[in-house]
């Protein structure tokens, strides 16, 4: 029967204590330290940044992964340097002690407290021994089957100059590229000179990239530079394109031609489940370009404030990929003038999976409700509907929430207060809108007991958001 030993919380921490004024400690002392030890003392080792102890320290971890990234949220450069130095001791020598364990430098977020979690979790015995984990690291596809030192990131690309942490790390990587590898599971770009995002990148395994979010005013000759990096993300699984311009400078030869050399890198993603543009400005006319090249069945879809021809949506009904949406998101694309029965099919096709629509802000008017009504009312597994913004009649609402009503997982129901609660100047009359609202909850419980239902307002000059008010007549938010 094997017996665990549980070192008491203060015994840790003046063994720690007293392990830390030691000049003279060395590596092979630090190898027959108890692995419970290890936590603790390095916390307490960066906190006060005793450097040469936590060189030593890095060059006897034991376990398999170090996560960094909470401790350095403290300001202490200097302690982050010396754990640099000290994995640089063992990667320019090639020689590293026989306990070393580490494969894994993992600067990603975690949670804030989640050193002294593990700490307290490894005083009390609670922490699986690294010995007892055999499994090779899995975490970048390209580094299977090797034992490299591998580097792991968040980059959010921001600024026009990065924070001194990841300004040294980079610099660091760039220098020993030999000698480690790389990784970013999620990258964010919100503002950055393209010429610094293309020399992040070259350092980067882009092939270990599983998130990509560029939220930034490109117009499309930034985006063909940023063209050929997508292609080589093979294991991306969610992209967020928002607020992608246009130039005037750009015939619409010129524009043909790089929606072609942009959408045909989607061959390559054939993990891509989730797909989210926003404000994507050469969507217009060309929709079916990036459609026909999508090579997975998406979960989610999301493109919202877009222009978009009749015919994109034709093009959008008839994708094999979009048959297992769970969520569909073509909120603030105007559909006024628009037949809605590519929707209609749209929605008939996913049907058996969808979870979330929202339709807010689409212009729908009382003539198109019609017809979406029948295959809106067999999307058994919808749990959120949102269609806000659209201007329909009280006659019409009643006719969409009569429809609504054999959904039993509907759980959130957002719908437009009807035009009968305006005034002719278009200002919102709390009266009526009141007296409607009362009507509405009672024919509304007379059918079924709703979860939720919100009834929301048009935008307020004054703050610019809208009013939510449920069946009760109380205000939700503003």
């Amino acid at each position: 029967m094997k017996m665990s030993i549980r070192i008491p919380p203060r015994l840790l921490e003046l063994a720690g204590r007293s392990l830390l004024r030691d000049q003279a400690l060395a590596v092979s002392t630090l190898e027959e330290l108890p692995t419970e030890l290890f936590p603790p003392l390095f916390m307490e080792a960066f906190s006060r940044r005793r450097c040469e102890a936590l060189k030593l320290m890095v060059q006897a971890w034991p376990f398999r992964r170090l996560p960094l990234r909470p401790l350095i949220k403290m300001p202490c450069l200097e302690a982050f340097q010396a754990v640099l130095d000290g994995l640089d001791a063992l990667l320019t020598q090639g020689v590293r002690p026989r306990r070393w364990k580490l494969q894994v430098l993992d600067l990603q977020d975690v949670c804030e407290n989640f050193w002294m979690v593990w700490s307290e979790a490894m005083a009390h015995g609670c922490f699986l021994n690294a010995k007892r984990n055999k499994k090779p690291v899995q975490d970048c596809p390209r580094m299977r089957g090797r034992q490299p030192l591998t580097v792991f990131v968040e980059l959010w690309l921001k600024n026009r100059t990065l924070d001194e942490y990841l300004t040294y790390l980079l610099l660091w990587v760039k220098q020993r590229k030999d000698l480690l590898h790389l990784c970013c599971k999620k990258l964010k770009i919100l503002g950055m000179p393209f010429r610094n995002i293309r020399s992040i990148l070259k350092m980067v395994n882009l092939d270990c990239i599983q998130e990509v979010e560029v939220n930034c005013k490109w117009v499309l000759p930034i985006l063909t530079q940023f063209t050929p990096y997508l292609g080589h993300m093979r294991n991306l699984q969610k992209l967020v394109l928002s607020h992608m311009d246009v130039s005037r400078y750009v015939s619409p030869e010129q524009k043909k031609e790089i929606v072609t050399q942009f959408t045909t890198q989607f061959l390559k993603l054939r993990c891509l489940q989730k797909l989210y543009m926003n404000s994507v400005s050469f969507l217009e006319g060309h929709l079916d370009q990036l459609l026909s090249c999508l090579k997975t069945s998406l979960k989610v879809l999301t493109i919202t404030n877009c222009v978009l021809l009749e015919s994109d949506l034709k093009h959008l009904s008839q994708c094999p990929s979009i048959s297992q949406l769970k969520t569909l998101d073509l909120s603030g694309i105007r559909l006024t003038n628009y037949s809605l029965v590519p929707l209609q099919i749209l929605l008939e096709k996913v049907a058996a999976t969808l979870e979330y629509l929202d339709l807010d802000d689409c212009g729908i008017i009382d003539s198109q409700v019609n017809a979406i009504l029948p295959a809106l009312s067999r999307c058994f597994e919808l749990n959120t509907f949102s269609f806000c913004g659209n201007p329909i009649c009280m006659a019409t609402l009643e006719n969409l929430l009569s429809h609504t009503i054999i959904l039993k997982n509907l759980c959130v129901e957002l719908y437009p207060a009807p035009r009968e609660s305006y005034g002719a100047d278009g200002t919102l009359c709390w009266s009526r809108f009141a007296q409607i609202r009362a009507e509405l909850m009672n024919r509304v419980r007379d059918l079924r007991h709703p979860k939720r239902i919100l009834f929301c307002t048009d935008y307020c000059p004054d703050c610019g958001n809208r009013s939510f008010y449920d069946l009760e007549a109380d205000q939700y938010c503003c």
